[in-house]
C-alpha cells in the first residue's frame, strides 16, 4: 500500500453505536431484506460524510458509454444487510448507510451519474445482471474463479471469509485455520454465498482426515443464523471478515470472532463483457488518489481491508 494511503488509514478509529445481535440481517455475504428484527435497533450511522464534496471528473466520466452519459443514470441491484458494509441505521423507511453505500455513491459522483438503487436479496443479484435487470450489483461480492465465468468485477476492497462462535465457546480454540477443525460440528451460513460454496466443495476434508463430517445449515437471513447460534442449533457461523469482526467488537457482543480464514477481493459486479468496468475502475482509482477512499474506510473502521488500486477481474486469492 502506498505511503499516502497508509498515512490516511492510520486516522482515529470510528466509535460506532451499539448493535444488538438480532439487528443483524443480510450482509454482502448473505441474503435477506436488510431489515432489523422486530424490537431491535440498528446503530446510527457515523455523521462524517466524506462523499459530500465530490464532483464529476470529466476524464473519468468520458470512459462511460455515450448512452449512459446521456441517460445519466445506472440501475443498481443492492443487497442491504448489517454494518459496516450496508444496512438500515434507522429502519427500512430511511436511507441505507455503510461502507458499500458510500463507495458506490462516491463512484457515481466521480462519473457524474445518479444511481437508481433497488434493494434485492443477495442470491438474486448476479443472475439479474445477466438478464439486464441491473447495470451493476453491490453486496460485498467476493471475486471467485466460479463467479468470473459469468460475471465481471471491479474491485474496491479486500474482505473475505471468517468464522464466529457464541461468546465464551472455546471448542475451536479461538481461531479456525483449517476446515478439519469443524469436523463433527454444525455450521450456519447464508444462501448463495462463497461460504456455502466453500463448505460444500470441501465437505470431503473430514472423511479424508478420518473424522466425522461437518453439517451445513443455510439460512435466508443472517438474523436467523445468529439466532440459531445463540440457541445452540449450530456451533459456528461462517460469514464476512469485516462483518463478524465488527459484530464481535460491540460492547454487548454475544459472539467471538475466530479470525481470518480466506481473503477475497470484493468488487462491483457486472454482466460479462459490460462496457462499464473501465469507467468504474478509473473512478475507484480516482477515489484512492484523492483521499476519499481512505476517509470512507476510516469512517467505517475497515482500513485493514484497503486496496492500493482497483482491478478488473483479478484471479481469486489462493
Amino acid at each position: 500500500m502506498n505511503h499516502a494511503i497508509r498515512t490516511r488509514l492510520r486516522g482515529a478509529a470510528v466509535t460506532l453505536a451499539l448493535l444488538p445481535l438480532l439487528a443483524l440481517t443480510a450482509c454482502g455475504s448473505g441474503d435477506g431484506d436488510g431489515r432489523a428484527t422486530a424490537g431491535a435497533q440498528a446503530p446510527a450511522a457515523p455523521a462524517d460524510d466524506p462523499v459530500a464534496g465530490l464532483r464529476k471528473v470529466d476524464a473519468v466520466a468520458s470512459l462511460l458509454p455515450a448512452g449512459v452519459r446521456e441517460a445519466g443514470t445506472l440501475r443498481v441491484g443492492s443487497s442491504i444487510g448489517f454494518p459496516p458494509g450496508a444496512y438500515y441505521p434507522n429502519g427500512a423507511d430511511k436511507a441505507p448507510a455503510g461502507q458499500d453505500i458510500d463507495i458506490a455513491g462516491a463512484v457515481a459522483k466521480v462519473l457524474g451519474v445518479k444511481l437508481e438503487r433497488q434493494d434485492a436479496s443477495f442470491e438474486t443479484i448476479l443472475p439479474a445482471l445477466g438478464s439486464g435487470k441491473y447495470d451493476v450489483g453491490t453486496g460485498n461480492f467476493g471475486v471467485t474463479t466460479e463467479r468470473l465465468k459469468t460475471i465481471d468485477f471491479v474491485t474496491y476492497i479486500n474482505d473475505g471469509q471468517g468464522f464466529a462462535v457464541k461468546k465464551g465457546d472455546t471448542k475451536l480454540g479461538g481461531k479456525v485455520t483449517d476446515l478439519t477443525q469443524l469436523c463433527g460440528l454444525t455450521i450456519g451460513t447464508g444462501a448463495g454465498t462463497t461460504f456455502e460454496a466453500t463448505l460444500t466443495a470441501r465437505r470431503n476434508v473430514c472423511a479424508e482426515a478420518g473424522k466425522k463430517p461437518y453439517d451445513v445449515k443455510v439460512y435466508s437471513e443472517n438474523a436467523a443464523t445468529f439466532t440459531a447460534l445463540q440457541q445452540g442449533r449450530i456451533d459456528v457461523v461462517m460469514s464476512t471478515i469485516n462483518g463478524l469482526r465488527y459484530q464481535a467488537a460491540q460492547p454487548a457482543a454475544q459472539t467471538a470472532f475466530l479470525g481470518e480464514f480466506h481473503r477475497l477481493d470484493v468488487g462491483f459486479a457486472f454482466r460479462k463483457g459490460s462496457p462499464l468496468t473501465v469507467a468504474f475502475q478509473a473512478a475507484v482509482d480516482e477515489l484512492i488518489r484523492n483521499g476519499t477512499y481512505a476517509r470512507i474506510l476510516e469512517k467505517w473502521g475497515t482500513t485493514a481491508s484497503a486496496i492500493d488500486a482497483s482491478k478488473i477481474n483479478p484471479p481469486e486469492h489462493r
